[in-house]
């Protein structure tokens, strides 16, 4: 059986350092994880020629190729990023029969509201979302300035675990049911 194919849609601005560490430190925990094909689309990487900071031309098709999501956002004003939702909205039926996890970061909340707030986004889209989530609370003290952990990720990284071992499961689940027949309603739902 083919690999699973996930999407780790990174979903901050390069502006700070914050979600560059913890998109790294996700990225590196996923990375010896055998069974899995991860392609990383950066929401910083936007075309800003149409003024509506459209995502990159190939956004669609990577996500239609993608068997599950991880998104990894940060929270800001108890909310998420602008360009994120912008870059979901982007595609349609591509999500449409696929599960979607979270990796939050943020001050006292660890990003946990803009989670919240993404789960009615993705239900909209027909997606299953994961219960189990890796969170970052008061992120900025997570990481030194040398950009390794300053404290003891033991927690996270079991966090990480369980997270991608719910994906697999779900991915690997939702994957055999479309290759047994469509969505249904795909065709009406397209746009």
């Amino acid at each position: 059986m083919d690999n699973l194919r996930i999407a780790v849609i990174l979903g901050a601005n390069r502006n700070g350092r914050t979600g560059t560490l913890v998109g790294n430190w996700f990225l590196e925990q996923v990375g010896g994880h055998s069974g899995l094909d991860v392609d990383v689309l950066d929401v910083a990487d936007l075309d800003p020629g149409d003024g509506h900071g459209a995502p990159v031309a190939d956004f669609g098709s990577r996500v239609a190729a993608a068997d599950g999501f991880v998104v990894v956002t940060p929270e800001y004003n108890h909310g998420y990023p602008g360009p994120l939702k912008s870059a979901i909205d982007s595609a349609r039926r591509e999500w449409f029969g696929k599960p979607v996890g979270f990796v939050s970061y943020g001050g006292r909340s660890g990003g946990l509201r803009a989670v919240e707030q993404l789960r009615a986004v993705f239900s909209e889209l027909h997606t299953t979302t994961l219960r189990d989530t890796v969170s970052f609370h008061d992120a900025h003290t997570v990481f030194g300035p040398d950009g390794l952990p300053a404290q003891d990720m033991s927690g996270a990284r079991l966090a990480v675990r369980v997270l991608v071992e719910q994906l697999e499961w779900w991915a690997l689940a939702l994957r055999e049911a479309r290759e047994r027949r469509p969505y249904p309603g795909i065709e009406s739902l397209a746009r």
